[in-house]
Order: structure tokens, then C-alpha cells, then sequence
């Protein structure tokens, strides 16, 4: 886990056709690691989102930090993240100093292709999505190499053509 500032661009869109969009990851190459069974708890902060993400398999967690603008469309975020061996006990403590503003649970299915981390999420209550996350090693600029690789994935699985979500999951739940 790489800790401190780190950049990304990321797109959001609502899935219809899960299975369709697996296939898709599958034959272009990405490499699947496998579902991740998540919980995102939200706290009230002044500037940007903090979430504490419980790995509910692992017992494990990680703090995440990110400035993002609520836009639709590819959109760059930048964040912090720092793991935890004891997520309740961190909860608590960002419940008792912030308070919570929303919970999200969900079930990912992670795809790698490159640089690009495609998730293929079943949001509790809320449905079907794919959330694309290209990390850049510069945070400062997209590479070529990382450009050309976004791309590809936005082709191979046609998110071109559909609409993209402006928010995160958080905000679907309101």
C-alpha cells in the first residue's frame, strides 16, 4: 500500500449489464484479483471526503482522504490513504470526533489492465456500477502510456456512451 499523496483520474457510471462488462474486462486482458467485500463509513469534514474503508473479509481497514470535484466525466482526485489493523476502534474514534454522514456497503470485483483499477461494484441498495481509478505515478501529470491506457479500458467496455455519475456512492444513498 503505498502511503501519502497520490493522484488519480477516475469515472463512475451505473452498470446494467454486469456479466456483459466481466466479459469485457476478461478479453481485454485486464487481471482479475478477485472480490473484495467492503464497507465505506463517511465523516463530516470541512474541505473534501474521509472515509474509513473496513475490508469485511479481512478484518483490516484503511483511512482515505480525497479532494475531488462532484463532476460527471473522467475527473482527477487526489488523496491520502494510511491502513489500520483496528478498524472499530478507528471508527469510534472518527464517530466521536466527526459523525458519521453515510455508510456504504459493497462487493467488488477488481480488474487491473495496466495502470487502470476497474471496479465492478454491487452498492448495496443502490445497484450495478463500474468505477474506473487510473493511478497516476506523477501526481502531478497524466503519462501518455497512462492516458493511452484509460482509454483503452473506456473503449473496451463502451463507457463512452453511457452517463456518467457525478458524485460517489455516498451521495447516491441521500
Amino acid at each position: 500500500m503505498t502511503i501519502g499523496e497520490r493522484q488519480n483520474i477516475e469515472l463512475k457510471v451505473a452498470d446494467d449489464d454486469p456479466a456483459a462488462t466481466e466479459r469485457a474486462c476478461r478479453a481485454l486482458g485486464a487481471v482479475d484479483h478477485g472480490v473484495l467485500e467492503q464497507r465505506d463509513t463517511y465523516y463530516a469534514v470541512e474541505q473534501g471526503r474521509l472515509k474509513l474503508r473496513e475490508d469485511l473479509a479481512g478484518g483490516t481497514g484503511e483511512l482515505i482522504f480525497y479532494l475531488r470535484a462532484d463532476e460527471s466525466g473522467l475527473r482527477s482526485s487526489r488523496y491520502w490513504r494510511a491502513p489500520t489493523a483496528d478498524p472499530a476502534a478507528l471508527a469510534d474514534l472518527l464517530t466521536a470526533a466527526h459523525g458519521v454522514v453515510g455508510v456504504v456497503t459493497k462487493r467488488r470485483r477488481l480488474f487491473v489492465y495496466r495502470n487502470v483499477r476497474i471496479h465492478l461494484d454491487e452498492v448495496e441498495g443502490l445497484g450495478s456500477f463500474v468505477e474506473l481509478e487510473s493511478v497516476l505515478e506523477d501526481a502531478d501529470r497524466e503519462s501518455d502510456d497512462e492516458a493511452q491506457a484509460l482509454a483503452a479500458v473506456v473503449r473496451a467496455l463502451d463507457l463512452s456512451a453511457r452517463e456518467a455519475i457525478a458524485g460517489g456512492y455516498a451521495d447516491l444513498t441521500r
